[in-house]
């Protein structure tokens, strides 16, 4: 939420166009049959795939939307590292960021740079957005945390990816304009909470992956209770209103914890019992 970056008619899918979010059925075995799988092999299920924003909202900035998508996370030229995951490029052309922001702020949705969302918050810059999500590593069906829902933005993307999308907020307005607005984008699937998000959501634990979107001078202890095996959270790690160490932390199948440090970054703090119990630095990842 708040981060800046230190610099056939029978078989057929949707695909979004380069430009824009125009929606184009590819059909395919026009006139032919399908041939039943052998016995020996089951049938693949079909992916689902949700319906995405209205067409309104998806098309009104189609193509400055498309063309800083292209530009600062598909192929960046300050040196910064590509986001290569397809699905969550595709994700970042389809979510409407304008619809996220204060309508002052419109204009300028689409430029790599952390806005203003009231309430002392941010919504992060797009490429962190991305990459964030892309150091998640989603499947279809995994089930994933967010800690700082601040616009929903970020809580869109990860719509996009999967269905299982849980996000806490603690700043209370902040958390009912995020649903409000994720209602309004046709964001169904997500749950949203106002809550202090240093405690995770324990009634729908266990997570696959959990993504926290401010900074914190440790690891929650609930968030790692609540993380599966095999799960990974991805968190900015640092004092505030300093440099920080966006870190991914894997919980492994014995359930050790293993750390990498990807990139610097700037995000706001994370408030409530977080900022309380900050000075245990044996909880630093």
């Amino acid at each position: 939420m708040r981060a800046t970056r230190m610099r056939s008619l029978k078989r057929w899918s949707y695909f979004t166009l380069g430009i824009g979010c125009a929606l184009v059925l590819v059909i395919s075995g026009l006139g032919q049959e399908d041939e039943p799988p052998p016995a020996d092999q089951p049938q693949e299920k079909p992916q689902q795939q949700r319906e995405g924003p209205p067409p309104a909202a998806a098309v009104e900035f189609s193509p400055e939307r498309n063309d800083m998508v292209t530009r600062t996370i598909e192929h960046p030229r300050d040196g910064r590292r590509a986001v290569k995951d397809k699905a969550v490029i595709a994700a970042m052309r389809q979510v409407p960021r304008h619809a996220f922001v204060p309508k002052n702020m419109r204009r300028r949705a689409y430029v790599d740079s952390p806005l203003p969302i009231g309430q002392g918050q941010t919504i992060s810059q797009p490429y962190i957005v991305a990459l964030m999500t892309e150091l998640l590593e989603l499947k279809p069906d995994s089930k994933v945390l967010e800690i700082g829902t601040g616009s929903g933005y970020q809580a869109a993307v990860l719509a996009h990816l999967t269905p299982h999308v849980y996000s806490i907020e603690i700043i209370k307005p902040l958390a009912e304009r995020a649903k409000e607005t994720l209602l309004e984008q046709g964001y169904k699937e997500v749950h949203t909470r106002h809550a202090d998000g240093y405690f995770g959501w324990k009634e729908e634990a266990p997570f696959d992956a959990i993504i926290v979107t401010c900074a914190a001078g440790h690891l929650p202890p609930p968030l790692w209770d609540q993380l599966k095996p095999e799960g990974r959270i991805v968190i900015p790690i640092g004092g505030p209103y300093e440099v920080q160490r966006l870190v991914v932390v894997t919980k492994t199948t014995e359930g050790k914890r293993q750390s990498k440090t990807v990139i610097s970054v700037r995000f706001v703090p994370m408030t409530g019992e977080s900022r309380r119990s900050d000075k245990n630095d044996d909880k630093r990842p």
